[in-house]
């Protein structure tokens, strides 16, 4: 009867990407050629659009390392909600929040 104000459980976190607050989230990687790492901070209301299909939202940026230009491509795919559901990347790898160096 008060399932409708009962909180659901909490989703498993994404090991790659941090939600920096409500609306933030950031996302490193590691260039595949000359290990450089990038750091993407993007959100919800600015980066983030809704899947073609209509089935949740993505989020999709080219990356180019800051001292050897090397490009890769991040693909983020989220459910309704913002959980991520997916991390896709090209020429370059994901660097698991744990590991950051702060």
């Amino acid at each position: 009867m008060f399932s409708l104000f009962r909180k659901s459980a909490p989703t498993a976190k994404d090991p790659y990407v941090k939600q920096m607050d409500q609306n933030a989230f950031k996302i490193r990687v590691r260039t595949k050629r000359h290990k450089e790492v990038v750091e993407l901070r993007f959100t919800r209301s600015a980066d983030i659009g809704r899947q073609d299909d209509g089935d949740g939202f993505i989020y999709r940026k080219m990356i180019v390392g800051p001292n050897h230009f090397d490009r890769g491509e991040v693909t983020i795919l989220f459910d309704a909600r913002y959980n991520v559901k997916d991390v896709q990347t090209e020429g370059c790898t994901p660097i698991e929040v744990k590991d950051w160096e702060d």
